[in-house]
């Protein structure tokens, strides 16, 4: 069985939805979520990550696992306490998101990424990380009101779509598991946020546009927008951080893995445009 933790996000309905409908005879899939979610085409499970064993105990020997949720403060212990239960189960892999360049100290999510990767590493049951960047499906957020503030710099970022990401975990999810791997996720192409607001203006046809502020300026912004001083001081820094050329890179990992290219820009806003509205 196919046990999907996160399956009433984005990612976790896109995965659903490929693993139940893009399969002749469909995997047997177990979805999990944390309240009622009748409109999931699979049946699924009420269990949280606030409380590992009710995760722990839908696994069985031999489930393959698809780790993913949202980040809180509690995020890194209760991922390694589920990858310790899955392992105890006789789980015959783990397939888990992860984000570009996590390690453990680092900051914010890449700093809790990397304590639940070094512990899914050492934990005896196969696994594979997706190592996205930032995802398209945050653009209509950022650029809400038509206008998006950041620290990134001129350099180009490379999104990947959040689609892409599920089509990679149904293909591992589905065929024989293979070595221990990571894998950096990105989209086709790589674009400065100044790059970016002028593809969205040019498919929606209505004015976009990115405002970069020092890191000092955008702290204060994340203030007035009511983030606590740390968290904004940590989140603007890693914007400069990630804007620095190192998420500039661009990998074939999505076109190895499933077979197509991954989405682009153009492609997202296409399907997209209402989401900007």
């Amino acid at each position: 069985m196919i046990v999907v933790t996160g399956a009433t996000g984005v990612i976790g309905r896109a995965l659903v939805g490929l693993l139940r409908g893009g399969r002749r005879p469909p995997p047997e899939v177990l979805a999990v979520a944390r309240r009622p979610a009748g409109d999931l085409d699979c049946p699924y499970a009420l269990a949280d990550f606030e409380r590992p064993e009710t995760i722990g105990a839908l696994l069985s020997p031999g489930d393959r696992l698809f780790l993913n949720s949202s980040l809180w403060p509690g995020f890194a212990d209760a991922h390694r306490a589920v990858i310790d239960l899955a392992a105890r189960a006789g789980a015959a892999q783990i397939v888990s998101v992860s984000v570009r360049g996590a390690a453990p100290g680092g900051r914010l999510g890449t700093g809790m990424h990397g304590l639940v990767d070094a512990h899914l590493r050492k934990s005896g049951v196969p696994w594979t990380i997706l190592q996205p960047g930032g995802f398209l499906q945050n653009l209509p957020h950022d650029f809400r009101d038509g206008v998006m503030y950041g620290s990134y710099g001129p350099g180009p970022v490379s999104y990947v779509d959040a689609r892409d990401l599920a089509e990679v975990a149904a293909s591992l999810l589905t065929r024989p598991v293979g070595p221990d791997a990571e894998h950096v996720l990105t989209g086709p192409e790589s674009l400065s946020h100044d790059r970016v607001a002028e593809e969205i203006t040019r498919a929606l046809g209505r004015p976009f546009r990115y405002v970069d502020l020092p890191v000092r300026e955008m702290t204060a912004h994340l203030e007035r927008q009511g983030m606590p001083r740390p968290l904004a001081t940590d989140l603007a820094a890693l914007m400069a951080e990630t804007g620095d050329g190192r998420w500039s890179t661009t990998t074939t990992a999505v076109q190895d893995l499933t077979g197509r290219p991954p989405r682009s820009l153009s492609a997202f806003l296409a399907d997209h445009r209402e989401a900007f509205a």
